[in-house]
């Protein structure tokens, strides 16, 4: 229960976030006993319970924090009414006569709501919604404020046409879920949903019905028992449980136990504490992708670097570099993100709590912790920030969204996302791809090695060349070189081109990149905008450098002679590059390593943007 504790520890230092709605998009932290809601009307009543007015609620607006049950909070079990706010088969008495074609549970809403205002722990404004309630007339006083469109019987039409002339809501109008505004002279705040007041006085009422106890394996308290644990944990839809209980028949617990509270007894003010905790982080800052989601945090709440981010998702803008920057200037941009990394030991210090979590579902109802660390703070910064160290490369494929969304070059760590995409494709299996996800965390938490087969099939995609689009290759290229040279630290790589690394397949990539930017430049010249040959030919010179390189070389043939001079600097470089290999290594056609695509990249780097070394004509970039 270690991740419970540290998830209620996170709540009680986290209590100025409560009720806080930072974005329309994101969960905020809830108060215990409620829970979110979309909702699509608002009714304003006064405090002696006379309708007023009513509006649809706009898209934007819609989430709505209201008080809960435990049973009402997961009522795909059951059809427990909310207290206050809810749908209109629990709060509309004439439901049916408006044509409602659902179970009317108008009763039961009725009685909890009035338990509730009967009790010391009553609320002014609840009162006013049970006076308004029991008059019956809701349905009708939505059909007079034009916000509900009926037929001529005088039922809700169950699709509205879009002419019709009223502000009617979207979708099924008897499934409309309704909100409460209270309004009274001389009080400021008449929205239910954000009166901390009514927060207080149910949680109260509702702890005070709680009779059964029991000893909690988190805090070692006798407290008040949880009967259900909270779902939603992932979004709003989100059926499964971490915690959960259903094998009341048969074989009941798998022999092991005879009641739920013996295999797990948590007190109900933890659990939910330590799950609104859990769905607020998720949905601030976690990353989500299908049934996957990782959050990292720190336990007294404060600011922490995404471990899962890349620099453009860490510094911003911040991290772009310009299209004329070179490898060199590139490593030093690199020393600013390690800057920015460091830069959180200020608020966090060396022995701040941070947890790392990850969680997934088989099913859709059980929910997996799929990883979990605990880590203080100066070792979290440490291993985010060897990440982005040994595995740093030059990209391309980064956006911005500053003067509008554009294409833009940052330099450090790939996203796991993208190596995931890097490595099967952006087609790929949803679930393949958050497997790559949670097989990197260990790389990035706990400083493991990137595991092969996933290096070997980004390598294998982007030596592909010819099969995928251009933005494709050059994403999987840069990613490629990123794993391998993490994958491989005692070699030191370097992202700028290193002329003194005399290895076979680091030339042999420079070779390649050398051939590929001289009949680029010549058919540029042309006027001609086709694939190179040693494009098409990558896939083949990887797996047979000597042979394919012959081909690739006569090919070259007629565009030095349309260069002639002006290629001189170009061919005296390829020159260089051929008299680094031992005989023996040129001529053998084993095949290349990931190693050619470093030497490739940084040569190819370097041809862009050190126009001194061939020539002032040789302006155009590698396609």
């Amino acid at each position: 229960m270690s991740w419970m504790q540290k998830l209620h520890e996170t709540y009680e230092n986290c209590h100025a976030m409560i009720g806080v709605v930072e974005d329309e998009n994101k969960v905020p932290l809830l108060p215990i006993c409620h829970s979110t809601q979309k909702a699509q009307i608002t009714i304003t009543i006064d405090r002696e319970g006379n309708f007023k007015r009513a509006t649809v609620v706009p898209n934007n607006e819609a989430r709505t924090i209201i008080p809960c049950t435990e049973d009402s909070s997961g009522r795909a079990r059951s059809e427990a009414p909310h207290p206050l706010a809810d749908k209109l088969q629990y709060l509309a008495k004439d439901y049916k006569e408006f044509g409602g074609d659902k179970k009317s549970c108008f009763a039961s809403y009725i009685e909890g709501l009035r338990k509730w205002c009967d009790s010391p722990f009553s609320h002014p404004k609840a009162e006013a919604i049970l006076k308004y309630v029991e008059k019956g007339s809701v349905i009708k006083d939505l059909v007079k404020e034009k916000v509900f469109a009926v037929d001529k019987g005088g039922k809700l039409l169950s699709k509205v046409p879009k002419k019709v002339g009223v502000s009617v809501i979207e979708g099924i109008q008897t499934d409309a879920f309704v909100r409460w505004e209270v309004e009274s002279s001389g009080e400021l705040g008449s929205k239910t949903w954000e009166d901390k007041t009514l927060w207080a006085e149910w949680i109260k009422y509702y702890l005070s019905t709680k009779e059964k106890k029991l000893l909690c394996g988190v805090t070692g308290q006798k407290v008040f028992a949880a009967e259900h644990h909270s779902a939603k944990l992932r979004n709003d839809g989100d059926k499964a449980r971490i915690i959960s209980s259903n094998d009341n028949s048969n074989f009941t617990f798998r022999g092991r136990f005879v009641t739920a509270e013996q295999a797990c007894g948590v007190g109900f003010d933890v659990t939910q504490k330590a799950h609104f905790s859990l769905r607020w982080l998720i949905s601030r800052q976690g990353y989500r992708k299908g049934d996957q989601a990782v959050v990292a945090w720190a336990s007294s709440g404060a600011e922490i670097p995404d471990p899962l981010a890349d620099p453009l998702g860490i510094m911003g803008d911040s991290a772009v570099i310009s299209e004329t920057a070179s490898n060199y200037t590139a490593q030093d941009l690199a020393e600013k993100l390690k800057s920015k990394i460091r830069g959180y030991k200020a608020s966090l210090g060396n022995t701040e709590s941070i947890v790392v979590m990850g969680l997934n579902s088989a099913t859709p109802g059980r929910l997996s912790i799929t990883f979990y660390r605990e880590l203080t703070g100066s070792a979290f910064l440490s291993r985010v920030d060897s990440w982005h160290s040994s595995c740093s490369w030059i990209h391309d494929y980064g956006y911005s969204k500053e003067n509008g969304e554009h294409n833009v070059r940052f330099v450090g760590a790939p996203a796991p996302k993208d190596v995931a995409e890097a490595a099967y494709g952006v087609k790929a299996d949803e679930k393949l791809k958050n497997t790559v996800v949670e097989r990197l965390l260990p790389c990035i938490i706990d400083g493991r090695s990137i595991p092969r087969d996933i290096v070997d099939s980004v390598v294998r995609r982007a030596v592909n060349r010819s099969g995928l689009e251009g933005w494709e290759w050059r994403k999987a290229l840069s990613i490629a070189c990123a794993l391998f040279r993490q994958s491989n630290p005692k070699e030191g790589y370097e992202m700028a081109l290193d002329s003194n690394r005399k290895t076979r397949d680091y030339l042999y990539g420079r070779l390649l990149a050398l051939a590929d930017n001289l009949e680029q430049w010549a058919l540029k010249a042309a006027g001609e905008n086709r694939s190179t040959n040693a494009a098409r030919l990558m896939q083949r010179f990887a797996e047979h450098p000597f042979s394919t390189w012959r081909t690739i070389e006569l090919a070259l043939v007629p565009y030095k002679a349309r260069l002639g001079a002006k290629a001189g600097k170009l061919l005296a470089a390829m020159d260089l590059v051929m008299s680094s290999f031992s005989p023996e290594e040129f001529t053998s056609d084993k095949k290349l390593s990931g190693e050619f695509l470093l030497g490739y990249h940084c040569q190819r780097e370097d041809l862009k943007f050190k126009i001194e070394s061939v020539s002032n004509e040789v302006l155009s970039e590698v396609a």
